[in-house]
């Protein structure tokens, strides 16, 4: 049985959980279990809880879930309507250069641990992903878009940090999930540089 991840933020409509890396958010033929096995624990009798979006099985941090037929109209509005921002921290293997013209901004939080905010402007599959290997600095621990790095011990180094919702009624929500176990102890932001498109 999997166990329901911790929950950052909830409401009678909406929750925020802090999602492992490791667990598929749905079953698949070669993931059986998933974060849905987790859900009914947050739900009533009469609406199944469902996710609003998804994140890569190798990916943690924030992820929303409908709680209710009312959570689920407004978290579809706010994903279609431009009401989420996310904000996802990753190790690079190496640092990036200068700006690319892609559509994920990003800045350098700390350069020795190659710790890098991504604030992607779509939810296209794997794109940060992709964006971090188009530049020469593919994800560490990134089985599909990166060579193997020697410190790539452990999961891929990409984290949903925050996830920020603004819904239909004019409600803001945010929550922020701290790092995983395992990262680097000094991968803390120091002195952010400039975001970069």
């Amino acid at each position: 049985m999997i166990a329901l991840p911790p929950i950052l933020y909830r409401d009678r409509d909406i929750a925020i959980l802090d999602k492992p890396a490791g667990l598929a958010v749905h079953p698949g033929p070669r993931t059986p279990e998933s974060l849905e096995d987790a859900l009914p624990e947050l739900g009533g009798r009469h609406f199944m809880p469902v996710a609003a979006h998804r994140l890569d099985r190798d990916t943690s941090g924030c992820i929303a879930i409908a709680l209710s037929r009312r959570g689920a109209r407004a978290l579809s509005a706010a994903f279609a309507g431009g009401g989420a921002a996310k904000t996802y921290w990753a190790i690079l293997s190496a640092l990036p250069g200068q700006p690319d013209g892609m559509r994920t901004g990003w800045r350098v939080l700390d350069t020795a641990t190659r710790l890098v905010e991504f604030r992607p402007e779509t939810g296209r599959t794997h794109q940060i992903r992709v964006h971090a290997a188009h530049i020469g600095c593919p994800i560490v621990g990134d089985p599909v878009y990166g060579p193997v790095q020697d410190d790539a011990d452990g999961p891929m180094r990409l984290h949903a940090r925050s996830l920020s919702l603004t819904l239909p009624d004019g409600r803001i929500i945010r929550a922020e999930a701290p790092l995983p176990a395992g990262w680097p102890a000094n991968s803390q932001p120091l002195a952010p540089g400039p975001e970069t498109q």
